[in-house]
């Protein structure tokens, strides 16, 4: 029913309840799924034996054994294969990419962010929304802090070491939902990811930009607030916004629609693009060091 009224609103002239009888009625071109964790193997696999490109959403599979069969697949079946991780496409953080390049920062020393959506507490956390997230056992990290590894790669390069402590605070969900992971980078810099899934923080949408950042460099120091806004602080000098532009539309600056623009152009022109599977992995694996590290209270190489 569900279906039915968005494809009113939409003008979608077909609705199926079966995946199998999606494919060979409709024979799409791509399909971008959206369904839990739990199920997506299953639907890939469906979708490459109808030779049907595929973008996955994340968390991309249950764990690391799962998505690399997953990957094994799709290069044996050539096909597109790409996950829908659309953070590094929200415009603050492509304009903050750009500003370091620029080197308008000078040499960057640290960067933090403080994840504050303010949406776990109580018996009824996350149950409006996409209540399957009460039930799963790693949740911070493989749900919403996946966003965070994909991102802080984008900004700062390759991560090579972690070091996490994750703790549960809501009793009525079954995994982590606090914790403090350290990153260290091969460039040498290193970063903080602070989250509390408990806390808010100033904004008018706390899921606009889900918190706050700060990058510290030697002549600049950036931060980012929870309405979008960058401010940059010279060295002994009073903050200053960093004007840019950027559409309040969509889901946080529109960045689906970038990041599926993106994938489309990759598809139609056979380009390479982290957002592949293949390449997204790296992430994945860093996920599962960051648990290695939790379990084991030490570094973690990754």
């Amino acid at each position: 029913e569900k279906a039915e009224q968005t494809a009113l609103i939409h003008n979608i002239p077909e609705v199926c309840s079966e995946f199998d009888r999606l494919c060979k009625k409709t024979n799409p071109g791509l399909v971008d799924i959206i369904t839990p964790p739990n199920s997506h193997k299953k639907l890939v696999e469906k979708a490459f034996r109808y030779r049907i490109p595929v973008i996955c959403q994340k968390p991309l599979a249950p764990d690391l054994k799962t998505a690399n069969e997953m990957v094994s697949l799709a290069e044996k079946n050539d096909m597109f294969f790409a996950v829908h991780e659309n953070f590094r496409f929200q415009p603050w953080f492509q304009e903050i990419k750009i500003i370091l390049e620029n080197q308008l920062l000078g040499k960057i020393y640290s960067l933090s962010f403080r994840l504050r959506p303010g949406d776990g507490q109580g018996e009824e956390a996350y149950l409006k929304r996409q209540p399957y997230f009460q039930k799963m056992e790693r949740f911070l990290v493989h749900e919403t802090g996946i966003h965070f590894i994909d991102t802080f790669r984008f900004l700062l390069g390759e991560i090579k070491g972690v070091y996490a402590d994750l703790r549960k605070l809501n009793p009525n969900i079954s995994g982590e939902d606090t914790g403090t992971i350290i990153f260290d980078f091969l460039s040498g810099e290193r970063a903080l990811f602070d989250a509390n899934r408990l806390v808010d923080h100033p904004a008018e949408n706390t899921r606009l930009t889900m918190g706050e950042m700060m990058i510290e460099g030697s002549d600049s120091t950036l931060r980012l607030d929870g309405f979008g806004r960058i401010f940059i602080r010279a060295h002994h000098q009073d903050e200053i916004q960093h004007q840019y532009n950027w559409f309040n539309r969509g889901f946080a600056g529109d960045s689906v629609f970038a990041l599926q623009n993106h994938l489309i152009e990759c598809l139609l022109a056979g380009k390479e693009t982290p957002m592949l599977a293949k390449n997204y992995l790296r992430n994945m694996v860093i996920e599962d060091g960051i648990y290695r590290s939790n379990l084991t209270q030490s570094r973690i190489e990754c």
